[in-house]
């Protein structure tokens, strides 16, 4: 899948708003706005490891395509997630926010939305 490789996050639009929308803790929105992550997604399978890198933590989830899986954020807080493959795109849904993962030319792009708020990343691979 060409989803699969370490990809370093360039660029985000709208990350504080979206953090605010899924209500992060204050904590989150201040050291978050510091860096900008590595993402490493693997493929074993018929089950996907991603994780998400910073200076200040690794974040790591795993999932099978249409199986729900725990994701567990930073600060704790559980969400009952399902991913599955449409099109090309990852496509990832819980009841507070789904994100569209897709390749763009040489760059991976997420689009998460919550509410009204649209939080776009973009990675390169390296």
């Amino acid at each position: 899948m060409d989803f699969v490789g370490t990809w370093k996050v360039y660029s985000e639009e709208n990350l504080e708003e979206f953090l605010k929308a899924v209500e992060a803790p204050e904590m989150i929105l201040k050291m978050r706005k510091d860096f900008k992550p590595t993402v490493v997604i693997e493929h074993n399978g018929d089950e996907f490891i991603y994780t998400l890198k910073t200076p200040v933590f690794n974040k790591v989830h795993s999932f099978k395509l249409g199986k729900e899986t725990e994701i567990i954020t930073v600060d704790g807080r559980k969400y009952k997630c399902t991913v599955r493959e449409e099109n090309g795109k990852l496509i990832a849904q819980t009841d507070k926010f789904a994100s569209v993962r897709e390749i763009q030319g040489d760059e991976m792009v997420e689009t998460i939305t919550a509410g009204s708020v649209t939080f776009i990343s973009r990675s390169k691979r390296v």
